[in-house]
């Protein structure tokens, strides 16, 4: 009798699960704390969001060295990031990352996550904290720390692995994480929803569960040279329209959040992670210049803001009209400071 896909897969990555428990397959430990910040679902939960609000809480205590495998880049192997890289070298969470961070932190991109390190160690012996980017699939190497995130809006305990769902391991895997984020989180939230995730999530007595959402920044555009005016979208009327330019998994709360002002919001997806070819900003541009409104604007996020400033192809005349939301992370007030709390504990436990 033949298994469905989903079992198959789920088969395939137990057994290498089981390997790594019998000690048949090894994990690696290094000389320094390793924070291994991931998902057990594909996409959209908000990794380089968190791995930024964790190098912002830690970057004046630790030397930090952030590695990333770099997804969909055009190079291989170990590639450090510097003032010359481009989306295209490194990815664009790590060049989003390198270009707020970069005096303060080393940047660098590797499949292999213990070559990675090795090679990071050795260029700057000053590291002393290591963080990962979407690594807690990546079991060759031991975490001193690892972070799962799961979706107020589409927890893992009510998925499905892939191909049926959006999974890529059981949820069980959940169990081996030490930090549990819900991320994404309404404004308020009530004391049922805090009961659902506990409840339902069955974490160890030792895993901690905190809660996060994003708050909107002010606007910034996109290519401030060719820009000489500021948008606010509270001057926005009804009259106005407003695009909705993404190329990210999940674009549901930016949206959510613009069509809360009175301007008419347009939107234009892409997949996660897209390269917009001329072909596609030819197909944008046509697209904006259809829209209606008295004053007309492409609002985008930081991630695609990164791909489309180092865009050879990007339209000039649409320069001055387009503008990114930045975002920022802030815990839940039930546990906005333990988190900021519990980790650096957990970091300086780990150097005794």
């Amino acid at each position: 009798m033949l298994l469905p896909l989903s079992k198959l897969y789920g088969f395939g990555v137990g057994v290498r699960n089981l390997m790594f428990k019998w000690h048949i397959l090894k994990q690696r430990e290094f000389p320094v704390p390793v924070v291994v910040v991931g998902n057990i679902g594909v996409g959209g939960t908000g990794k380089t969001p968190h791995t930024e609000y964790i190098i912002d809480l830690l970057r004046y205590k630790y030397r930090i060295g952030m590695l990333s495998r770099g997804y969909k880049r055009q190079t291989k192997g170990f590639v450090l990031a510097t003032r010359r890289s481009t989306p295209l070298d490194i990815g664009d969470e790590p060049y989003q990352i390198y270009q707020k961070y970069g005096e303060d932190i080393t940047v660098a991109v590797c499949e292999d996550r213990c070559a990675g390190i090795d090679e990071m160690l050795r260029l700057d012996p000053k590291i002393n904290l290591v963080i990962l980017d979407d690594a807690f699939q990546h079991r060759y190497v031991k975490p001193t720390i690892a972070i799962v995130l799961t979706e107020f809006n589409n927890p893992v305990f009510y998925d499905k692995l892939l191909p049926l769902g959006r999974l890529r391991e059981p949820v069980k895997a959940i169990y081996r994480a030490d930090m549990v984020i819900v991320t994404k989180c309404p404004e308020q939230l009530k004391g049922i929803e805090y009961r659902i995730f506990k409840n339902n999530l069955r974490l160890f007595p030792f895993q901690k569960l905190f809660f996060s959402r994003y708050r909107y920044t002010p606007l910034k555009p996109v290519f401030p040279d060719s820009q000489s005016d500021t948008l606010c979208l509270n001057w926005l009327t009804e009259k106005d329209t407003v695009m909705v330019l993404s190329g990210i998994a999940n674009p549901k709360p930016l949206i959510r959040h613009l069509k809360a002002f009175r301007a008419k919001v347009k939107v234009k997806h892409y997949p996660d992670h897209h390269n917009f070819s001329r072909k596609d900003l030819d197909s944008i541009l046509q697209r904006f210049n259809e829209l209606d409104g008295d004053r007309k604007y492409i609002i985008t996020t930081e991630k695609d803001a990164v791909r489309l400033s180092n865009n050879p192809y990007f339209p000039h005349e649409l320069k001055k009209n387009i503008f990114y939301q930045p975002i920022e992370v802030h815990f839940d007030p039930l546990n906005s400071d333990s988190f900021d709390i519990e980790i650096q504990k957990s970091l300086l436990n780990a150097i005794k």
